[in-house]
């Protein structure tokens, strides 16, 4: 029986790009005219002065909620990275300094880009960032990640070693996903650790994933709210949890170190991981089950009150 996709010629060469059939089941993307198979635009942007205002003013206000809250491992990069200095940062700057710190790049996309796209460049130590900028109408909430969301929200991380190993081990691991037909999954990993992620520091919750710091509602109510589960990360139950794209988290997962959430996703045996998954996910993004290691349990009152959409406030 053949494979449904074609990975690159031996598992652990990653040079070449996946090819992907019609039955891997994954969101279907047209690619701009302008790019080629790897998504890549010719160059950055150059932004007005009005665009990077924006960043200004986004990044002024993240510094009013984060200091104290997100990991020690991202201020640090940001330190280490200027991102701070005005306006929207270079590439090839971020880049070079990347490069020294732990072989990582910042290459241009035009849009969000599709799996094995994305899977193929983590692989090689390249993070894709959004070519554009959220305007000032869509300066709270921006469904498709910006370059503000990419590069504050993603690259300060990559200065980390042990998290840049990981964020490239992730991208491997979707040659492995597409052959077993379960990048839904796999998402799933990325969503509540890039993502959503909440890692222990001094006896405490703080943040690292990127839609949290990108965000200032999210900052406090992820840490501080009553209404969200914090719960220990567990990578077999987390890979079986739905999750929610366009509200606040009903649950947050939780590693004790960037060394923990690599060995344990390094170290697992997805191969019989996937073979026992189903086609659906088995927990709602909600659940707290009998093998959760609970930090705090929700009321869930912002979720059972409607959420985003009906202006409930965040509790």
């Amino acid at each position: 029986m053949t494979s449904p996709a074609s990975p690159a010629p031996a598992e652990h060469d990653y040079a070449a790009l996946p090819q992907v059939s019609g039955e891997i089941y994954t969101a279907p993307l047209k690619r701009p005219a302008h790019v080629g198979e790897d998504w890549l635009e010719p160059a950055q942007t150059l932004y007005s002065s009005d665009e990077d205002a924006v960043w200004n003013d986004l990044f002024a206000r993240q510094m009013q909620v984060l200091p104290g809250r997100a990991c020690s491992a991202f201020m640090h990069g940001l330190d280490r990275l200027s991102l701070g200095n005005g306006g929207v940062p270079s590439f090839d700057r971020l880049s070079r300094e990347l490069g020294a710190l732990t072989g990582w790049s910042v290459v241009p996309v035009p849009m969000l880009i599709p799996d094995h796209v994305f899977f193929w460049h983590l692989a090689n130590r390249r993070f894709p960032a959004g070519n554009f900028i959220r305007t000032r109408e869509s300066f709270d909430y921006i469904q498709e990640p910006d370059v503000f969301h990419d590069v504050f929200g993603h690259v300060p991380l990559l200065t980390d070693p042990t998290f840049a190993d990981y964020m490239q081990e992730y991208g491997r691991a979707g040659w492995k996903a597409m052959r077993h037909n379960r990048l839904k999954a796999l998402g799933a990993l990325y969503w509540y650790t890039v993502e959503f992620g909440l890692i222990m520091e001094n006896d405490q919750p703080r943040i690292y994933g990127a839609g949290i710091l990108s965000g200032p509602a999210e900052a406090v109510f992820a840490l501080e709210g009553q209404s969200p589960n914090r719960i220990m990360l567990n990578v077999d139950r987390v890979m079986r949890t739905d999750y929610v794209i366009d509200d606040l988290q009903p649950t947050y997962f939780v590693i004790e170190s960037f060394a923990d959430l690599y060995h344990q996703t390094v170290e697992r045996d997805f191969d019989r991981l996937y073979r026992g998954l189903g086609a659906s996910f088995t927990y709602a993004n909600s659940a707290v089950i009998d093998v959760d290691d609970v930090l705090h349990r929700g009321t869930q009152e912002y979720f059972l009150r409607g959420g985003r959409g009906s202006g409930a406030n965040p509790v």
